[in-house]
This record gives C-alpha cells, structure tokens and sequence, in this order.
C-alpha cells in the first residue's frame, strides 16, 4: 500500500509528475484564458493615438514543436498620453504574441511601419503604459489555454490512475 501513495521521482509515472503535469496545464489554461480576456477588453476600451516608431523587426526562435523556426514581429514606438511619455514594444494587446512560419509573414504583419513614422496606436485607458500597435485580438492566447487543457487532461488521467493505484 506504501507504494500506491509513494511520491517517488524515480520513474516517469509517479504521482509526483502527473501532479505536476496537472497543476501546470491548469496554470497554462488559466493563462491563456486571462490573456485572451485582457486582449479582447484592451481592443474594446482602446483609444488611438499618435506614436512614433523607433524600430520594427522580426525576431527568430527555435520552434515549438522543433520543426523549423518561428517568426515573431517586433516594435518599439513612443506616445503620449495624459501628458506622460511612454515606450511600449507590444504590436498586440494580448501578452502571448502570435508566430509565424516564415520571416516575410512576419514582415507583413508590419508593413509600413517604418523607424520615425509617425502612426496611430492604442491604448487602453486603464493601462497608458501599455499601447499596442494593432487593434485586432489575437488567437496566440487560445493556442497557450489549449496546449494547457491538453496537459491537464494527461495530468488529470495520470493522476487518477496513480491514486486508484
């Protein structure tokens, strides 16, 4: 009976892990969650104002599933708002920014966006220190609560299994 409930690291089924796996898909899914809530209101409440843009890029990474690489826009611009100065780099509103499969798409996305352009961003009254580039919601959120939900199911079945031993 002492090993039913044993906390053992030792092998890749224990209790331990699929705990594990279970509290961090709860975490990724209520993030992902959150995220996609504070976008979708950042959109709604947002108001435009005149920024200037001081860099655009693409930024490159390793991807997810160690397929290729994925393609990331990037932005850097300045604004007023409420008579104080503000630098933001978000091109969304939502904290988990969508990818893509080639470094043009990404460019795309930026299209006229150019260092010392003056151009119109947003900002959510509630947050001024966080204007966004692009006022459409993004499903990059989504994706994060759903590969969390999947970690919660494998770590919810884990987890009864190992305790109906």
């Amino acid at each position: 009976m002492a090993d039913k409930w044993s906390l053992s690291v030792d092998t890749p089924d224990s209790l331990r892990r699929a705990l594990l796996l279970l509290v961090v898909g709860l975490a990724a899914t209520s993030f992902g969650a959150y995220d996609y809530t504070q976008q979708s209101d950042a959109v709604d409440d947002a108001v435009e104002i005149d920024a200037e843009v001081v860099a655009v890029g693409v930024d490159a990474t390793a991807g997810g599933s160690g397929a290729g690489t994925d393609y990331r826009p990037t932005a850097e611009f300045t604004y007023e708002y409420d008579g104080e100065t503000y630098t933001s780099t978000s091109v969304f509103p939502s904290a988990t920014s969508p990818t893509y499969d080639t470094e043009s798409a990404a460019r795309e996305v930026l299209a006229g966006y150019d260092a010392g352009d003056t151009v119109t961003a947003y900002v959510d009254p509630d947050a001024p220190g966080d204007a966004f580039l692009l006022d459409r919601t993004s499903n990059a959120p989504l994706l994060f609560a759903g590969i969390g939900a999947l970690f919660v199911a494998v770590g919810g079945v884990s987890t009864v299994r190992r305790l109906r031993g």
